[in-house]
């Protein structure tokens, strides 16, 4: 007789997040976002950034008896971490420090296991945008798909046909890599396709 695996709470509230859990066949049985201050530290590298914040907001959550997930996308330009785009001048700076060159996204997950263990994976992608023209940073601030987007773009929508190359997950550019995140559930015994 095989035992249930324990409940799951995602410590986000992005619905992307539970769109691509659905990809693995995964509903959470709560959704919890993590209330965490997510000021990176002076000099933090955005891969440490990352695994921190994913950590924090998985320990952040009363698991109560189930498994924790959090999770963390980092858009990086070098040692920069790019901040979410809040407001139009944000989402414009980070599309014209993007455009023509290669960039990092690091997305981390962490999962907390009810008897203390902390699990934890982390996907590194990179991604280079084309040379972008005004009209065309015009025209993706106009479409409004950078609203709180790290780095001020969102890859599953118009910024896809601006990118034309890519190494790495897709899917963790989106938010949460969804092997990793396969393979972190798996571990902790819930059963994936």
């Amino acid at each position: 007789m095989t035992t249930a695996p324990p409940r799951l709470i995602l410590a986000s509230a992005s619905p992307r997040r539970r769109d691509l859990l659905a990809r693995l066949g995964v509903e959470p049985d709560a959704v919890a976002p993590a209330n965490i201050d997510e000021t990176p530290r002076p000099a933090e590298l955005p891969r440490d950034y990352a695994q921190r914040m994913a950590r924090e907001k998985a320990l952040a959550v009363d698991g109560s008896g189930g498994c924790v997930l959090g999770g963390d996308t980092v858009v990086a330009a070098g040692r920069r971490i790019l901040p979410k785009a809040d407001d139009e001048a944000t989402a414009r700076e980070c599309l014209a420090l993007l455009s023509g060159r290669r960039h990092r996204v690091f997305s981390a997950i962490a999962l907390a296991m009810p008897d203390g263990v902390l699990r934890e994976k982390i996907s590194e992608t990179q991604l280079k945008f084309k040379l972008l023209t005004p009209d065309e940073i015009d025209a993706y601030i106009a479409s409004g798909e950078w609203e709180g987007k790290a780095g001020g773009y969102a890859i599953q929508g118009m910024a896809e046909a601006l990118i034309p190359w890519i190494q790495g997950s897709h899917s963790a550019v989106m938010g949460l890599p969804l092997y990793e995140t396969r393979t972190l559930l798996q571990s902790a015994g819930y059963a994936l396709g």
